[in-house]
């Protein structure tokens, strides 16, 4: 789902090469699974990690609840899907925190954020889903569509960076 006021920065962008916004961009980016980065306009939209996310980012390009999230309760993700290509140390409450995200970690946990996606969507007509009058036109088609008929599921699988062919 495209949000038309992200920034998207192609990685042969002059500005990864500028003193100040280079840094900046490393920073604030994200890496999508066409090689570009995106800049987003609303940083209160990424969240922090937590090893036990309460949120996933779907194939489809929006975020989803994952269990039941308590009031006051901070909305968190898993640092792991967004294509990190460095390692970092992080620090959950959790006793089993994985103490790192890795460059692999995509591949690691694809399969289990895959079920909780597919998990949560069996619910979502359970609930009230007042963000979906927001979503792209195709996005809600295929989303409806995938949950009244098990066809046309999008793979957060697909929102991985896999680096160009070598000719």
């Amino acid at each position: 789902m495209d949000d038309p006021l992200e920034i998207h920065i192609p990685v042969d962008s002059p500005l990864w090469n500028h003193p100040v916004l280079g840094k900046i961009l490393k920073v604030y980016s994200i890496l999508e699974n066409d090689g570009a980065y995106e800049l987003s306009w609303d940083h209160a939209k990424h969240m922090n990690h937590c090893c036990h996310s309460n949120t996933i980012t779907t194939g489809w390009g929006f975020d989803i609840a994952v269990r039941d999230i308590q009031s006051g309760e901070q909305i968190r993700g898993d640092y792991g899907m967004y294509n990190v290509d460095y390692d970092m140390d992080l620090v959950c409450e959790f006793t089993d925190c994985r103490k790192r995200i890795k460059k692999d970690d995509f591949d690691e946990w694809a399969a289990r954020w895959e079920t909780q996606i597919l998990d949560a969507l069996t619910f979502s007509s359970q609930v009230a889903q007042p963000l979906w009058e927001v979503m792209d036109e195709e996005t809600r088609q295929t989303l409806e569509r995938y949950l009244q008929t098990g066809e046309g599921y999008c793979s957060v699988r697909g929102l991985k960076y896999r680096l160009p062919q070598q000719t």
